[in-house]
């Protein structure tokens, strides 16, 4: 069921499964063991259902039994937006584990049907192909490359391997709330469309996948610490493309508003994290600081050169991403 170029890309590295004993990432643990791919496994408990402590007791009772290691993290309670904020949660957690012990690769049960639901809901608030594709299989994260073995997959197809195996499994009783948005697009529209056009789908879904690779530049991301940069491609479409994407790599998402911003706006401030810069030749990526008191000197440097203003707080506390946009800056 894994395709042979995921399974290349996985032997002989140090993968990192993310683990929460549903149905999807139990699937995908049978499937790397069935494979012989070695991995360990990292569970994020938010405390919310007494069912939870089941789910950690399984994953741990799992590692033990295929002797991989087994990372816990009980997530602080999370007062107001619940899904973003334990998105960021869960994603500096496995982050923190890649770094801290080397994994190459984290890997994620994303499915078919998860990459569906996201096509249908930027669909409905307005996108273009190369947001309609959604999910890739592959995506590099800087320090680890981010992978989803079964996107080619749908859901139905997971369990039924999983009953064939005997394998236990967990159902999250909040996936039925349908005040969440995810939730309502699933049940009341991707799921009985991919039981009646699976097929069909699979293969939109990899016309998708061409079209953004043929309507998309590739951009090379230079990094100096937390100060991000790339030189400015042909179409706004690939640099946005190109932002939205480093930017999900530091565990932030744009909104589609802040998308449309970026098209009207040479500099704008997003989420008060980061500061995003296009300038004539470049776009310049930092996080937003406020109330830095820079030398006259400085400012007058930054004037002449014409570096964005939001921008001088990070620099003037960075020498080396400084010395780094002079240089560019200089060179146009």
């Amino acid at each position: 069921m894994l395709q042979n170029k995921i399974l290349s890309y996985l032997r002989g590295k140090k993968n990192l499964l993310a683990f929460s004993g549903g149905a999807d990432s139990t699937a995908l643990f049978h499937l790397l063991i069935k494979h012989k791919i070695s991995f360990d496994i990292a569970t994020v408990n938010y405390g919310l259902r007494e069912q939870s402590k089941q789910e950690v007791t399984y994953a741990k009772e799992l590692a033990q039994e295929h002797n991989i290691l087994s990372y816990v993290l009980d997530a602080p309670k999370i007062e107001q937006n619940f899904e973003s904020k334990a998105r960021e949660i869960r994603y500096e957690f496995f982050s923190n584990l890649c770094t801290s012990y080397s994994y190459e690769n984290l890997l994620t049960a994303h499915h078919l049907g998860d990459r569906f639901e996201w096509m249908l809901m930027q669909f409905c608030k307005g996108a273009g192909c190369a947001e309609l594709s959604g999910m890739q299989s592959i995506q590099e994260r800087g320090y680890y490359t981010l992978i989803r073995p079964l996107l080619h997959l749908d859901k139905q197809e997971l369990i039924k391997y999983l009953n064939e195996i005997n394998a236990l499994y967990f159902e999250d009783e909040s996936n039925s709330d349908e005040d969440i948005k995810r939730n309502y697009f699933r049940h009341n529209h991707a799921t009985p469309l991919l039981k009646k056009y699976l097929e069909g789908i699979k293969k939109s879904f990899t016309y998708l996948d061409e079209d953004r690779d043929t309507l998309i530049e590739e951009a090379d991301i230079k990094k100096i610490d937390l100060f991000a940069y790339f030189k400015r491609l042909q179409t706004q479409r690939s640099n946005i493309f190109t932002i939205d994407k480093y930017l999900k790599s530091q565990l932030y998402m744009l909104s589609a508003n802040e998308r449309e911003l970026l098209r009207e706006k040479d500099t704008l401030v997003v989420g008060r994290k980061f500061v995003i810069n296009q300038s004539k030749e470049f776009v310049f990526i930092a996080p937003y600081i406020t109330r830095v008191v820079m030398s006259s000197e400085f400012k007058e440097e930054c004037r002449v050169l014409k570096i964005e203003p939001k921008l001088r707080n990070y620099l003037y506390e960075n020498q080396e991403a400084f010395l780094k946009i002079k240089a560019l800056l200089s060179s146009v």
